[in-house]
This record gives C-alpha cells, structure tokens and sequence, in this order.
C-alpha cells in the first residue's frame, strides 16, 4: 500500500472543548482512524508558539535558566525559554524573552530551527535563536518565575544534554543542533 504524505488518513467525527484557559484550550475528539476503526483523540492546542534562545558570548559561553517545572515536580536547567504570541513575529517574543530572564539584549540573531514540540498530542510549535553580541542589563522575570540564571561554557551544556542533566525537549534540540553548527562554522 502507498502512502499519501500529504493526505490526512484521519476523519473526524466530534469535538467536544473539555478545558480553556488563556495558555490551553484541551479537546476530546471522536475519530476514524486511518485504519477505519473508530476512537477518540485528546488534543492539546497551545496558543502561543514557543520560543528557544541559547546566548553565546564571544567566548561561547552561554546562560542557562534553571527553575522548579510544577507539572514535572522537579528542578529543571534549561534554555531561555518563553511563549509569545502566533500572531507577532517570533523574533519580537524571543527578544523579550532573553531581556526578561537574563537581563541581556542581544544585536545579532541567528534562526537556527522550528520543531513539533510533542506532535502526537499538541499542535504546538517551537521556534529556535542563537543571539549573539550581547549586552547586559538586569533580568525582569515574571511574577510566575522564580529563576536561577547560570553563565556557563557552551561545551558545558552539551555535557549536561549528554549526561541526563538536560532533558527539556527544546533545550535538548536546540543545544545539540547550535553544536553541530558551531562545528560547521555556521555560528
């Protein structure tokens, strides 16, 4: 059997809205699925898109933001990392988002990738800056945030990714992607 790539297999029967907030709205959706048997699909649509930055100095050290993630119940080093809205350019919430957390303005900004952040259950979708020629100011965070910032070797957070210290799925793509471009000579 050949398969359409861009055909989608899937019909669906009902939606039924089970939760809103302002971040989230949470569907239950009656399906056929591709293989024509009937089931149900929950899905999660984000109404931000979300927003990866890795900093890098000339020295290519970089800044990590480490903070109690509430629905993992545990400490998490990560990137700088936000929401902005779908309708302004990604570039705008990224910029914010690196002055909040860190403190620092950044002249030169590189996009290095969009991902699915878990497309089996979301429609969310994640953009990724390597921002260079920084500058430094004091951080903004929001009331909801309660961050420890770290500057550390770039090199160094690769080794977290590596050793399990890192398991933040935008961090995760976003450091080893910045290294193999580093090792290109892209960065």
């Amino acid at each position: 059997m050949k398969i359409e790539e861009s055909k989608n297999p899937w019909q669906t029967l009902k939606i039924k809205e089970v939760y809103d907030n302002p971040w989230i709205q949470v569907s239950h959706r009656d399906v056929i699925n591709p293989s024509g048997g009937s089931g149900i699909y929950g899905w999660v649509h984000f109404k931000n898109l979300a927003i990866g930055i890795i900093p890098l100095d000339k020295d290519y050290n970089t800044w990590l933001v480490g903070q109690y993630r509430y629905t993992m119940g545990e400490y998490s080093w990560e990137i700088v990392e936000g929401g902005g809205p779908l309708n302004e350019p990604a570039l705008n919430s990224a910029e914010k988002e690196l002055k909040e957390e860190t403190g620092i303005i950044a002249k030169n900004w590189l996009k290095i990738g969009e991902l699915a952040t878990s497309n089996s259950v979301t429609d969310e979708r994640a953009i990724i800056y390597v921002a260079k020629d920084l500058t430094f100011g004091t951080p903004e965070p929001e009331e909801t945030e309660q961050l420890v910032v770290k500057k550390i070797p770039f090199q160094k957070a690769v080794e977290m990714v590596m050793d399990g210290s890192i398991t933040d799925a935008l961090s995760v793509a976003a450091i080893l992607k910045t290294k193999i471009l580093i090792e290109k000579g892209e960065i």
